[in-house]
C-alpha cells in the first residue's frame, strides 16, 4: 500500500511538472498578444511613408510579427496582404516581387478565413491575385475567375469601399483579360463608370478610365479624365496613388498627342 501511495504522489509530482512550462507558456503567449495591436499601429505608421520601400519592407516584418503574435487577428492579416501587394507592385526586384505577392495572397486567404463578412480581406486577396497574375500568363489566366469573385465579394459588402476601388479592379480586369476569357471594353467602360458614383476623386480610378476610353478610340472622354485627375487634390492618405496615377496620366496624354500629330 505504502508503494502504491508513493507511485501515486509520484505521479502527480510529475503530471504537476509538466503542468508549470505549459502555464507559462500560455502566459508569454498572451502577453505577446497583447503587443500585436502596437505593432500593426507601427506598420501603420510605415505604411504611411511607403514611397521608402524600406520603410514597406520593415512593415510586412512588424505585420509578420504580429501574426505570429495573434494569428485571429483579422487586422494583422489584411494589413500584411495590403502591405505586401504594395512591395510586390513597386519593387524592382523580381523575386522580391514574386515572393510579396504569394505571401499578400496567402494572408488575403486567412483573412477571408476570419472574416468573410468585412471587405478588406477580400480587396486585398484580389489585388494580389492581380499583381500575380501580371508576372506570368499562366497565372493570369488562372486568376481571372479569382479576382473576379473577391472583386464582387467586396461589391456585395460595400460598393463604396476605398472610393470605388472594386469597380476600379473588375474595370481592369475586363479591359485586360482575353476575350475568351471574358475580356470585354465594353464591361470594363460600364464597371470604371460605375465606379465614379463613389470615387469621383480617386485618381487611380480616373486614370484607368482615361486607358480604357483611350483603348476604345474615345480620346476625347480620355483626356477629360486626365483634365480631371491633373486638377485634383490629393487625398492626404493616398498621395503616392495620386503622385503614380498623375506620372502615367501624363504619359497617356504624351501618347495621345503624339498619335494625333502623326
Amino acid at each position: 500500500m505504502a508503494v502504491v501511495l508513493l507511485l501515486q504522489m509520484a505521479a502527480i509530482a510529475g503530471l504537476s511538472c509538466r503542468n508549470q512550462p505549459s502555464e507559462a507558456d500560455e502566459s508569454l503567449g498572451q502577453n505577446e498578444k497583447a503587443l500585436a495591436p502596437e505593432m500593426i499601429a507601427q506598420a501603420d505608421q510605415l505604411y504611411s511613408q511607403r514611397e521608402d520601400l524600406s520603410k514597406v519592407r520593415l512593415g510586412v516584418a512588424l505585420l509578420r510579427q504580429a501574426r505570429t503574435a495573434d494569428y485571429g487577428s483579422y487586422e494583422a492579416t489584411w494589413k500584411l496582404a495590403r502591405i505586401s501587394y504594395y512591395l510586390g507592385a513597386h519593387t524592382d526586384d523580381d523575386r522580391e516581387r514574386e515572393e510579396a505577392f504569394r505571401e499578400g495572397i496567402e494572408a488575403g486567404k486567412t483573412a477571408v478565413q476570419v472574416s468573410t463578412e468585412k471587405p478588406e480581406g477580400h480587396f486585398w486577396l484580389g489585388a494580389n491575385y492581380g499583381g500575380s497574375a501580371e508576372q506570368s500568363m499562366l497565372a493570369g489566366l488562372s486568376s481571372i475567375e479569382d479576382i473576379r469573385r473577391e472583386m464582387e465579394a467586396v461589391l456585395k459588402i460595400d460598393e463604396q469601399f476605398q472610393a470605388g476601388s472594386a469597380y476600379m479592379v473588375l474595370g481592369q480586369l475586363y479591359l485586360e483579360a482575353p476575350r475568351l476569357l471574358g475580356g470585354d471594353y465594353r464591361k470594363a467602360l460600364e464597371y470604371l463608370e460605375k465606379g465614379l458614383k463613389f470615387g469621383k476623386n480617386n485618381a487611380l480610378l480616373r486614370l484607368r478610365l482615361a486607358e480604357a476610353y483611350h483603348d476604345a478610340n474615345r480620346d476625347a472622354d480620355a483626356r477629360k479624365q486626365i483634365d480631371f485627375l491633373l486638377k485634383t487634390t490629393p487625398d492626404p492618405d493616398y498621395v503616392p496613388e495620386h503622385k503614380e496615377a498623375v506620372d502615367k496620366a501624363k504619359k497617356l496624354l504624351e501618347k495621345m498627342n503624339g498619335t494625333k500629330e502623326r
